[in-house]
């Protein structure tokens, strides 16, 4: 229920929450638009049978820091459909278009690809309502998840990390807790920097191979709609065991509160890039700054498929995106630890006082109205 939403409001928004439920299809989703004094709100569609509008909150407010600390045009929002990503595609299509119906008077809003939707739903989407991002090339899209967008931000954050966490990439072990869209480019874009995948989950299973796993092996099985547990090279892990992988760098890549009060400890890296929304309790974050672990905040980290997406709703080319996504990137991260070293606060407080300044300042720009 929104009073879920309400627990966490203030004076930032969020600024409407819209709870959709059309039966007959059996469409039951949620919307919520945070803050939009910067611009329209960019925020991606989670398709997810246990999402909730607490969930959706938390992703909202993400989302506002992440465009504000990109210095980008936009605001944040975020929309959850209540479902199996995998059901059968027209079930899917029916579903999507049904949810793009019913936003379509919410103007402020632009959706994009998320969690359990992508380019083709997007399609969908234009097709109905005639606004959102992350769209195919062949419709005029920057296609967020063929392009690694999220995964290039990533290890550019790396990049830019290794003078404050003496984590170097050339020959830095990777484990990535969800090798899908963001999870799978971020280890190709790592490995191209000197790293080795050492680890890796899915859905279905997790392997581990000390010596390095083969990314192409995997990026093929999964092609082929296959898990993770079917590479008979490696060594069969669960899930649960891979946050205590001997590694250097963690990805969290797939659902929130992955790294929790109850299991941080056991995490032996050095450097945790956020490839997933809100993947860490507030305790988790403050638990692992203590054993001196640098973890780069998601809506630092992770924004590199927003910053595409706002190129692409602009009229920007796939060269500009990977352009600005280096340099923006790049410059965040590096302007957070700067600040979180210099105060001697955690790397998500500085990086919530930098976005946090920046959605201010646009505030104070707009006349607001009742």
């Amino acid at each position: 229920m929104a009073e879920e939403v309400f627990r966490f409001a203030d004076e930032l928004g969020p600024e409407k929450i819209l709870h959709i439920w059309e039966p007959r299809l059996g469409l039951k989703a949620i919307v919520v638009v945070d803050n939009t004094a910067a611009g329209p709100a960019i925020g991606g569609t989670r398709m997810a049978p246990d999402v909730s509008a607490e969930e959706c909150f938390r992703l909202a407010r993400a989302m506002t820091f992440k465009n504000a600390a990109a210095g980008l045009p936009h605001g944040g929002a975020k929309s959850v459909i209540f479902g199996d990503p995998s059901m059968p595609a027209p079930d899917k299509e029916r579903r999507v278009r049904a949810f793009a119906a019913a936003i379509r008077r919410v103007e402020e809003y632009v959706p994009g690809p998320d969690m359990g939707t992508n380019e083709t739903a997007m399609a969908w989407v234009k097709d109905e309502i005639g606004r959102c991002v992350g769209l195919p090339r062949e419709v005029g899209g920057i296609p967020l998840d063929e392009i690694g967008a999220t995964g290039l931000g990533l290890a550019v954050a790396a990049e830019a990390a290794q003078e404050f966490s003496g984590v170097r990439l050339e020959g830095a072990r990777v484990a990535v807790q969800g090798f899908g869209a963001v999870g799978h480019h971020a280890a190709r874009f790592l490995a191209a920097r000197g790293a080795r995948l050492v680890a890796a989950s899915d859905s279905k299973g997790a392997v581990y191979d000390p010596k390095g796993l083969d990314i192409g092996e995997l990026e093929a099985l999964k092609a082929r709609g296959g898990s993770l547990a079917q590479c008979g090279a490696a060594k069969k892990i669960t899930a649960e065991d891979l946050i205590g992988v001997d590694c250097d760098i963690w990805i969290p890549a797939a659902r929130p509160d992955v790294i929790r009060e109850d299991n941080v400890d056991g995490l032996k890296a050095r450097l945790v890039l956020q490839g997933a929304n809100i993947p860490a309790t507030p305790g988790a974050e403050r638990r692992m700054h203590e054993r001196g672990i640098h973890s780069i905040p998601d809506f630092i980290a992770n924004a590199g498929g927003v910053i595409a997406a706002s190129v692409e709703y602009h009229g920007g080319t796939e060269k500009i995106a990977l352009d600005t996504i280096a340099e923006k990137i790049a410059a965040n991260t590096r302007a957070v630890l700067d600040m979180a070293r210099g105060r001697r606060i955690l790397p998500r407080e500085a990086a919530v006082v930098l976005a946090r300044q920046r959605v201010e300042r646009a505030m104070s720009l707009r006349r607001w109205q009742a």
